[in-house]
């Protein structure tokens, strides 16, 4: 590992970042530039003491799971979150490989979406960031393995996840999610993680298998949807989606319907806070 160039491009990175960019607070004027190595620790979900040395070329090899946390944290793009791993001696991730990096652009959309539940998935629908009220709306998706954290899965082998939805809605979006899954198959190519995600779902869902053998193709695209809320309520809103073009990734957010009360529902899940006795729905 080329320990004392990893030190100098963490570092570097950190100090071009204003706290702005992460959606933290400027608290005033710094006496240096950048974010604090405490504030990059925290977003990392690791300890100061291991990140300054890492800056400082004193710790050990950091695992890529660690990587994929401070790529996040640090907002970097593709080639720079590469270049990190390569730095510690690891490969490139392959593309669509799920590794907790989220897209620096849309990460920057997901700080700023303070007032609607919105968070980011992938190309598989596998949740990778959540803001609070997306946390309050639908659970902790992202606090789990690849499969609880995954979207389309979830919807088709496990009831629950479909109680925050009109049972009127259940056809449509059940359709929608495998035409969304072949429009990622046709996009990808050969890929044995869509693969393995296809034959698993049309083993464990009748359903599924059904809607997968209609060859429907197309990507989720923006829709209204009425969610019923065990505790704010019945929610209208509208469905929205922005793609990233270089990771294939998705924001989506719930945006209230003008002349709906569902901003004030917004701000009541506010009050009820992030993490909703874990339960994970699936209403994208």
């Amino acid at each position: 590992m080329a320990r004392t160039e990893l030190g100098d491009f963490l570092r570097n990175r950190r100090e071009a970042l204003r706290p702005s960019d992460v959606g933290i607070p400027s608290g005033g004027r710094r006496r240096t530039p950048g974010l604090r190595r405490e504030e990059v620790a925290l977003l990392a979900n690791l300890s100061v003491d291991y990140y300054e040395r890492l800056e400082q070329s004193r710790a050990g090899n950091p695992s890529e799971a660690l990587l994929a946390a401070l790529a996040r944290s640090l907002r970097l793009s593709v080639e720079e979150r590469d270049y990190l791993y390569r730095l510690a001696g690891y490969s490139a991730p392959a593309a669509g490989a799920v590794t907790g990096y989220v897209d620096p652009a849309l990460m920057f959309l997901l700080d700023a979406l303070a007032d609607v539940p919105a968070h980011v998935m992938d190309d598989l629908t596998t949740m990778l960031a959540q803001n609070t009220l997306s946390r309050a709306l639908l659970g902790p998706w992202t606090d789990g393995d690849e499969r609880s954290g995954n979207v389309i899965w979830r919807w088709f082998t496990d009831p629950e996840s479909r109680a925050l939805n009109a049972p009127d809605e259940h056809e449509s979006l059940g359709r929608g999610y495998a035409a969304d899954l072949r429009a990622t198959a046709a996009r990808r190519g050969p890929d044995p993680a869509v693969e393995r995600l296809v034959a698993d779902l049309r083993a464990a869902s009748p359903e599924f298998a059904g809607y997968w053998s209609d060859m429907q193709v197309t990507p989720l695209h923006s829709t209204r949807k009425l969610i019923v809320h065990p505790r704010a309520g019945n929610l209208d809103v509208q469905c929205d989606f922005v793609r990233s073009e270089s990771t294939g990734q998705r924001l989506v957010i719930f945006r209230p319907q003008p002349g709906s009360h569902t901003a004030d529902s917004f701000e009541f899940l506010h009050a009820l806070g992030g993490d909703q006795s874990g339960r994970r729905y699936a209403v994208d």
